[in-house]
């Protein structure tokens, strides 16, 4: 298995770490084997494990195929009925090996090109968790403006209720020490997986790391999942977590 090297530069030195790649995958058709190339041409993942959801699309034939190629070191874990994302990233932590694990969609929108600046942190040991920002400077589509509103008061409510200064609960880039989530009682089937994450890292006393990350967000008719009715959720999320384990 390849691993991040140990080096020292300034009186900085690095860890040889490990990387699993969890990409929970629902009806991602015409992305899932587009996102897998993506992620093993940066040359720095051990481990891929895709979890397919239930999908209905057409993704079970791709990801068939992919298991014929018997590509070293790339999972599939199947889903007989669609639970949720936060249901198939559960399973693909269980199934997890290395010391970090990294989240990705299985769409487009976010560019492994990034997962250097997202891991460096971690290799260089000063932090257990960090999130990639699309609110930090880095190049971007333009988001829809319902979208980024309901994004800037999930965050703003996690950094009153948990006295954090996140400027991107919601992003998909999470990357964090395998320990972190080893012990964590999960229980988000859906998107308030996102809000409950962070409220329980936040709890333990861990400081989350942000960078900055690309973004090229996709429109409704291109297949985005996550809905106006799922933000009451994580909002609700947030607030329950913060006072219940």
């Amino acid at each position: 298995m390849q691993s991040f090297p140990s080096t020292a530069t300034s009186g900085v030195t690095t860890r040889k770490l490990t990387l699993t790649v969890v990409i929970p995958c629902y009806n991602e058709v015409t992305t899932i084997q587009q996102i897998l190339a993506r992620v093993l041409d940066v040359g720095l993942v051990n481990e891929v494990i895709i979890v397919d959801d239930g999908s209905t699309d057409g993704t079970l034939d791709v990801l068939k195929a992919i298991e014929a190629e018997a590509t070293p070191n790339v999972h599939v874990i199947y889903h007989e009925r669609n639970q949720g994302k936060g249901a198939a990233l559960r399973t693909g932590f269980s199934a997890a090996k290395s010391d970090v694990i990294l989240i990705q969609d299985a769409d487009l929108e976010y560019d492994p090109r990034d997962y250097p600046l997202l891991i460096k942190p971690l290799e260089e040991g000063i932090a257990k968790v960090v999130y990639g920002s699309r609110f930090l400077g880095g190049p971007r589509k333009a988001m829809n403006f319902w979208n980024m509103v309901a994004n800037k008061i999930l965050t703003l409510t996690t950094n009153i209720l948990y006295n954090a200064i996140l400027s991107d609960m919601e992003t998909c880039y999470k990357v964090f020490r395998a320990e972190v989530a080893k012990n964590m009682i999960l229980r988000a089937r859906g998107f308030e997986f996102e809000p409950e994450f962070t409220a329980k890292v936040l709890k333990q006393g861990i400081r989350i790391y942000e960078v900055p990350i690309s973004y090229n967000g996709r429109e409704w008719n291109e297949g985005k999942k996550i809905k106006w009715h799922d933000a009451p959720k994580a909002l609700w999320a947030l607030v329950k977590y913060r006072f219940v384990d």
